[in-house]
């Protein structure tokens, strides 16, 4: 006699895989991922000016090397996404270091548009002092509503 419970038969082995809790891994990684990513957008908060031009193309094998000025006045010098604030001094010290290593690297400056005229020319002054032939300027295209 078999019970209720009794199957006739050898058992069959399952041939699926519950999904579900990968379904909820992958939605928990998701959350934190949405939630985590806007905090790990760093820089100086610089207000660019905007002007038509046409872009320059960095050569491929090398980051160039950021000189920004925010709107109070202070410099901060960026290579590789790292920025640090330093005194102008010490700006053109470290720029001429980074050329010795790297002669061709592209020197670039970013400056607030609030920022006086005269710290970007003083900026560039220093920086052509240190050894720098060329200089660029970042700015942003336009906007429709300006």
């Amino acid at each position: 006699m078999h019970g209720p419970f009794h199957r006739g038969g050898a058992r069959k082995p399952m041939g699926e895989i519950n999904v579900v809790p990968f379904i909820d891994v992958m939605l928990v990684l998701l959350v934190i991922f949405m939630i985590t990513a806007p905090m790990l957008t760093q820089g100086v908060n610089v207000d660019l000016p905007q002007v038509t031009s046409e872009p320059i193309d960095p050569p491929e094998d090398s980051d160039p090397i950021i000189v920004s000025v925010d709107r109070d006045g202070q410099y901060y010098l960026s290579i590789g996404g790292d920025e640090t604030e330093m005194p102008l001094e010490e700006v053109a010290d470290r720029v001429i270091i980074l050329l010795e290593r790297k002669p061709g690297t592209p020197v670039m400056v970013r400056g607030d548009r609030n920022v006086s005229y005269g710290q970007v020319v003083t900026l560039m002054g220093t920086l052509q002092t240190a050894g720098v032939a060329n200089v660029g300027l970042i700015s942003e295209p336009p906007s429709g509503g300006e």
